[in-house]
């Protein structure tokens, strides 16, 4: 296994991809470094060149332009060297489907140099570590999409790799698959594994990465710890306000009044959610009516206009209890009225969403604007995302 000491794992400096009749680089001078014993996620949207970049470390591409190394070894000049480095994990099934599950591994292993009792040791305990061996010595027709995925990543196990490259592993798999996977993936890192990670299921891996790259157009947009890139682009907590604005009010006016509250780094329109207003979030019975002041209390009736005082008081503490509750990072305050005009908008805050709900429920009811909904979320990777490389579909 390798140490968190001496030098970079993964190195890639300039690097640089270009398809042949292509007019733009898939890669375009892209560099980072990975450290011994770290978890590096490389994030992007369609097309931005992560997977180009983890085929040219992986040996599969070659670059048209800077260097790439892992563990040392440069994967251009010496391939094979390299490839005896890492394992990979593709998006796609690439089983030998001639062979039976423990066939694929014992054969992999074989590859790599691993006596052949030894690999059969090593086949027969990531077998079982996966959840396979009651399968091990079925053909790999039998095996569903989630089964074969535990295979590939056991396969990539098996000769102990220094580096192991992770493309989607999660795509497309039932919960409790996802589950086992992302679980058998911190064992590695835990062991010491160097793990370069793609994905798009951002929120799953931010509590595994020490460390995310974003890239887009094959730019390395942004670098940093998870944390630091939530707390720096997205902000401390996500205030979303479903309103009403009065009729002869103007729902970009309410957007630009409530953007310049103190404490909001930046408000922006967003879609209505499909559906009634009650979503996943504050649980019916979980101290809500009590943060209320009781039924109609606090909230007053008829939907009408939220102020005052003592439903400001309320709301916040409402936000306070959504924020020290472990089982709930969100809140949602379901309130009377109907959807036509209504507006959903989301603020970044720079503090508790607790000391904003005051001024924001008294410019609303300055306004004479009702306010329907009040969802309070924690920022996370995936809006550093978004704000990072837009909302469009690529």
């Amino acid at each position: 296994m390798p140490s968190r000491d001496g030098p970079a794992a993964v190195e890639v400096v300039d690097l640089v991809k270009r398809y042949p009749r292509s007019e733009t680089n898939a890669v375009d001078g892209i560099s980072f470094t990975v450290a011994p014993g770290e978890t590096f996620g490389l994030f992007g949207p369609n097309g931005a060149g992560k997977s180009t970049t983890i085929g040219i470390l992986t040996t599969r591409l070659r670059a048209t332009g800077g260097r790439a190394l892992v563990g040392g070894v440069d994967v251009g000049r010496d391939p094979v060297t390299a490839r005896a480095q890492l394992a990979v994990v593709p998006q796609h099934n690439n089983l030998d489907r001639a062979l039976t599950p423990r066939q694929n591994l014992v054969y992999h292993a074989a590859y790599h140099g691993v006596p052949r009792a030894e690999a059969e040791k090593r086949a027969t305990e990531l077998l079982d570590r996966f959840g396979l061996s009651d399968r091990a010595d079925r053909r790999i027709e039998a095996y569903s999409g989630g089964m074969a995925q535990r295979l590939m990543i056991a396969r990539a196990w098996m000769h102990e790799p220094a580096v192991l490259f992770l493309d989607e592993p999660t795509n497309a798999l039932d919960p409790q698959t996802r589950l086992l996977i992302w679980s058998r993936v911190r064992e590695m890192r835990d062991r010491g594994v160097s793990i370069v990670l793609t994905t798009h299921a951002m929120n799953d891996a931010a509590n595994l990465v020490d460390r995310v790259g974003i890239v887009d157009q094959g730019r390395l947009l942004t670098l940093d710890t998870p944390q630091n890139l939530v707390r720096g682009l997205a902000g401390q907590a996500i205030l979303d306000l479903t309103v009403t604005p009065a009729p002869r009010d103007d729902a970009d006016a309410v957007l630009d009044a409530l953007r310049e509250l103190d404490g909001v780094r930046k408000a922006e329109r967003r879609p209505l959610p499909a559906g009634a207003p009650g979503r996943a979030g504050w649980r019916p019975g979980a101290g809500l009516a009590g943060a209320l002041g009781g039924a109609g209390g606090a909230l007053g009736g008829g939907g009408g206009a939220l102020g005052g005082g003592a439903r400001a008081a309320a709301l916040a503490a409402l936000a306070a209890r959504a924020r020290a509750n472990g089982d709930a990072s969100t809140a949602t305050l379901p309130a009377p009225g109907g959807r036509g005009g209504r507006i959903r908008v989301r603020l970044h805050l720079a503090t508790d969403p607790a000391a904003l709900l005051g001024p924001a429920l008294a410019l609303l009811t300055t306004r004479s604007a009702a306010l329907n909904d009040i969802h309070i979320g924690e920022p996370s990777l995936e809006d550093v995302f978004i704000e990072l490389t837009g909302r469009d579909p690529r």
